[in-house]
């Protein structure tokens, strides 16, 4: 059974940053793509940005050179670096794993930024 255990959520200034972690349990995360989405209150779950097994990333238009996404294979662990934070990036952060067809879900963590 794979889970996935998510941490780094809070509230936070515009412009500032936080880190999210997403602890992945199972022995096949090494060869899985992972990703982190976002969800807005009254809006849709959106992809905010990928990473494959490969190493290969990738971002949403509205987050690129602010967020990196980042693995560590060893520790089971994907990260996501925010920075330069706006009012718009306050969402519910979701950790995915993804091995061929089947997806996992974290439970979410919300981020609220606000002054």
């Amino acid at each position: 059974q794979v889970q996935l255990v998510e941490s780094g959520g809070g509230l936070v200034q515009p412009g500032g940053s936080l880190r999210l972690s997403c602890a992945a349990s199972g022995s096949s995360f090494s060869i899985s793509d992972m990703a982190w989405y976002r969800q807005a209150p009254g809006k849709q779950r959106e992809l905010v940005a990928g990473i494959t097994s490969a190493g290969r990333t990738s971002y949403a238009d509205s987050v690129k050179g602010r967020f990196t996404i980042s693995r560590d294979n060893a520790k089971n662990t994907v990260f996501l670096q925010m920075n330069s934070l706006k009012f718009e990036d306050t969402a519910v952060y979701y950790c995915n794993a993804r091995f061929l067809s089947v997806e996992h879900w974290g439970q979410g963590t919300l981020v609220i930024v606000s002054s």
